[in-house]
């Protein structure tokens, strides 16, 4: 196949209209005199497993999810075919962008061309449904519909809030824009404390935490779709440090976390209405001073952190809220990091401590495979937050350097997950704040 079509391909010289009623069938055909051919085809499709290899064979009748996470795939349509056959391809994982897949037609024509040509897909979950329409045209697309970057998942800004300044625990908060542009302190609502967490629940909102205020501590924080930050709310689960994220599109959960000198694994889920729920049993390395974000737009991931040394162990969190157990790390062992999502559908963790601090950064994919170090961009620092801002893109901010200590300098994350250098800090420097977004 030498030629190339392009990544979406429209019938072109066969003078064919379609349009398909709402069970799928096609209602007229103007022009091909082949109605008849196309009546009922979308009732019979049988799904099948998800393909993952780089080639396949299709069958007529049969409809193939195809996960181009790890390579691009092939897709061998029959050598024969009969009016009417259809074959339906859907991008599983929202990654035809990154892998396409290629369509060889196998002797015959596709939408009037002959296999000479390449054809590709190339956009981010879009769905293909092929019909085979005779000699002449071959086989022809009845939908390609073209959704990159839908449904993108994520809010538009971001808060900053709680942590340790130069004197004591804080309570203020710092609002996000939408652009990345982080606002002057707001005054404190709710108990001050640091090391506690923030997540995002009920698509629109967000919740602190947890966290250690002398004591440790379960109380928590919501926060409205306007960023405006509630009263305390009486804590349920085990008071401690604790970090979060979201997880199922409207729900959180805080996990792990130090109390009573001890390392834990606990987790408390998050409703869609912000209410916190009690102890589950802890899965995984008990660790603190770790960090979690979300990733393919309804799962999370909770990484990194102090195990008694510093670890860059991971644990998934599924569509459900339920953790897995370690996966072995990948990435430079630190504790104190901070993570954020990026791209609606992917996460970055960044900076931390290795004994000495660092601004190395490691991009976790849409499936929750976490990628080698990515080399630091900005100061080196740990105890920082991050959160999500803009719908995909992300920022690290505040935070503890070597020298002056406390800052409040600011690192945007593009929606590619490519860190930028510092911007001059807003706010009050401290470190162990938490950062969750809003919409």
């Amino acid at each position: 196949m030498s030629g190339i079509i392009g990544s979406r391909l429209n019938v072109r010289g066969s003078g064919l209209v379609s349009k398909l009623g709402t069970d799928g069938q096609v209602l007229t055909s103007a022009g091909a005199g082949i109605q008849s051919a196309f009546e009922d085809v979308a009732g019979g499709v049988s799904w099948q497993a998800v393909e993952t290899g780089s080639t396949m064979t299709a069958v007529a009748g049969n409809g193939y999810p195809i996960d181009t996470t790890s390579n691009a795939c092939t897709i061998t349509l029959p050598a024969s075919a009969s009016n009417g056959d259809q074959i339906v391809f859907t991008d599983y994982a929202r990654n035809w962008g990154t892998n396409a897949i290629t369509i060889d037609s196998n002797g015959l024509n596709y939408q009037g061309d002959d296999d000479s040509y390449t054809v590709e897909y190339t956009t981010d979950g879009q769905s293909v449904n092929i019909v085979y329409s005779g000699a002449t045209n071959g086989w022809i697309p009845i939908e390609d519909d073209t959704v990159t970057d839908a449904p993108i998942t994520g809010n538009d800004e971001g808060i900053f809030g709680f942590g340790e300044d130069a004197s004591s625990r804080v309570g203020y908060t710092n609002l996000v824009s939408n652009t990345g542009v982080v606002a002057s302190d707001v005054s404190a609502v709710g108990t001050a404390r640091r090391s506690l967490g923030a997540c995002e629940y009920g698509d629109d909102k967000g919740i602190f935490g947890f966290g250690y205020t002398g004591s440790y501590t379960a109380i928590t924080n919501l926060v409205s779709n306007a960023g405006v930050v509630a009263s305390d709310v009486t804590g349920v689960g085990t008071g401690r440090s604790a970090m979060a994220c979201s997880y199922g599109t409207d729900k959180g959960i805080f996990g792990f976390g130090y109390k009573a000198h001890t390392s834990v694994s606990m987790t408390n889920l998050v409703s869609n209405a912000g209410v916190v729920a009690t102890d589950v049993t802890g899965v995984g390395t008990a660790r603190y001073n770790l960090t979690a974000c979300e990733y393919g737009g309804d799962k999370g991931i909770f990484g990194f952190g102090n195990s008694g040394s510093a670890t860059a162990v991971t644990n998934l969190v599924s569509n459900a809220g339920v953790v897995a157990t370690d996966t072995t790390g990948v990435g430079t062992a630190r504790y104190s990091p901070a993570a954020c999502g990026y791209g609606g559908n992917k996460g970055i963790f960044g900076f931390g401590d290795t004994g000495s601090y660092t601004a190395v950064s490691n991009l976790v994919s849409n499936a929750g495979v976490v990628a080698t170090d990515t080399t630091g961009v900005g100061t080196a620092r740990s105890s920082l937050a991050a959160c999500e801002y803009g719908i995909n893109k992300g920022i690290f901010g505040f935070g503890y350097v070597t020298g002056p200590g406390r800052v409040s300098m600011t690192n945007l994350v593009s929606s590619t997950g490519v860190v930028a250098t510092d911007v001059t800090g807003v706010g009050t420097a401290r470190d162990n704040p938490a950062a969750g977004s809003f919409n």
